[in-house]
């Protein structure tokens, strides 16, 4: 699993470990994975031409030791330094001594920096807030225009670190190296967009057990996906129950069957007025035109994708003791004390447009601060959050490390394919999955099979269900 941590943390591990090191050696320790980074990034680092954009804190220290290792291996070094009188004097020093050169910004600098091999952004390190000063913008643009690539120090300059929030220009880099531990930012959108790749440079930080998020990887998954047993029925895998459609949008309720039927369920309940679309295309579902109530025994309800106005199907399935996943017009239509109130399991599964009518706030808050927008509402809801779009978060009511799902791809973006999500995430409920880890592996395998559906071209959302039995032996392999 990956784990990223806060600034407040990190700084905390980082004064702990240099209290046991001799002075110097936790950044040298940084630079050193740094320089090796950018030598692989090079290829040939003798006769290339690298610049350092230096700020005036230790983020500008690990690159001007960085850029000394790469002059010492025949590498053309410059350093920019946009605070000269604040410039790490020992970083500065021993990039001299490996007969690198020093300016000022200003003047032929951003030239400089247009004509690099490698550009090394070293401006603003985890401590810096609110994007980045006037007499580094400049710098910043001429980097997005440099010949070469742009390698950032531990983070993008001019990205909120905790966020994952952008105010204004930031450093746009092609590869991340970032040391000890991820940071929230590098792997939450819009920041993360900025990152490019990200390397990871283990400095020795010992870091809490819990973290702020995490990305869960291929084991993970496998360990969490439902497996039938020798005993196993169809009744004792779990059977999901599928509250969608309308007459306007039978396809909603199709494609919510789609995902629940390959998400580990033993069966698969529908109810609603779509019963001969979804039974034309699924002979395998249950189908009942009674109502919730009446639909039989089930493990878990995904109610909404689809569903028009018909707010009593939505609140009859609130009232259910068992988990149940809302979508789609589902959230618009459920009462918010109904949703407070349940005892069982709740997931919630908005887009941005949908999150932010929920929290009264414009969309473009909410995508702008993800992480914020979606602990938020599993705090005012009392529920399991997942947060849909370019970056998914899942965040429980009761706190804790948020997941960020790190698959994906940006064709998921069609209609149809939340509708799949939800019906896939709502059957592993059922199967007996925790809702946060219903949320985050539902996401994963989703996330894979519109990669593995797509492989770099449109895709449609029944697509992406065809290919979720793919992604989840790929998982599993």
């Amino acid at each position: 699993m990956r784990s990223a941590y806060s600034v407040e943390t990190v700084r905390t591990a980082e004064r702990e470990l240099m209290a046991r090191l001799p002075e110097g050696a936790l950044m040298q320790r940084a630079a050193a994975g740094l320089a090796a980074a950018c030598a692989d990034l090079l290829g040939r680092v003798y006769g290339s031409r690298v610049v350092l954009l230096v700020g005036s804190g230790d983020n500008g220290g690990d690159a001007l030791y960085a850029g000394a290792r790469l002059a010492r291996r025949g590498a053309g070094v410059t350093a920019v330094l946009l605070a000269p009188e604040r410039a790490h004097g020992a970083g500065l020093a021993a990039l001299r001594r490996a007969g690198g050169r020093v300016v000022e910004a200003g003047g032929d600098a951003e030239r400089l920096v247009e004509r690099a091999d490698l550009v090394l952004d070293g401006i603003v390190g985890i401590g810096g807030k609110g994007g980045l000063r006037p007499n580094a913008v400049p710098l910043a643009a001429a980097a997005g225009r440099a010949r070469g690539a742009v390698v950032a120090v531990d983070l993008p300059s001019g990205v909120d670190v905790d966020t994952g929030q952008v105010r204004g220009v930031a450093v746009r880099a092609d590869l991340t190296v970032t040391f000890g531990t991820h940071k929230p930012g590098l792997l939450i959108d819009p920041a993360r967009e900025y990152a490019g790749s990200v390397r990871l440079v283990d400095i020795g930080l010992e870091l809490p057990v819990e973290p702020e998020l995490e990305a869960l990887q291929h084991a993970d998954v496998a360990r969490l996906l439902p497996v039938p047993r020798a005993e196993s029925d169809k009744y004792r895998r779990g059977v999901v129950g599928i509250a969608a459609g309308s007459a306007r949008y039978p396809g909603a309720a199709v494609l919510a069957v789609s995902g629940a039927l390959r998400g580990g369920a033993g069966a698969v309940r529908y109810v609603g007025p779509a019963g001969d679309a979804v039974i034309a295309r699924f002979p395998e579902t249950l189908v009942s035109d009674q109502g919730p109530k009446h639909a039989g025994r089930v493990q878990a309800w995904v109610v909404g994708p689809g569903a028009g106005d018909d707010a009593a199907t939505v609140g009859e399935v609130l009232a259910a003791d068992v988990p149940v996943l809302i979508d789609a017009d589902g959230l618009r239509l459920a009462d918010a004390e109904a949703v407070r109130g349940r005892r069982a399991p709740t997931l919630m599964t908005p887009h941005a447009g949908e999150a932010a009518a929920l929290l009264g706030v414009e969309r473009a808050e909410v995508e702008g601060a993800r992480l914020a927008a979606v602990r938020e509402l599993a705090g005012r809801y009392g529920a399991t959050v997942l947060l849909k779009g370019s970056t998914t978060l899942v965040a429980d009511s009761g706190g804790g490390a948020v997941r960020v799902n790190p698959t994906g791809t940006s064709w998921l973006a069609t209609a149809g394919s939340g509708d799949v999500l939800s019906g896939l995430a709502g059957s592993l409920l059922a199967a007996g999955l925790c809702a946060v880890d219903a949320g985050s592996v539902g996401a994963y395998v989703h996330g894979l099979a519109g990669r593995l559906a797509a492989d770099g071209a449109p895709v449609g959302a029944h697509d992406v269900a065809d290919a979720v039995p793919v992604a989840w032996r790929n998982v599993l392999g």
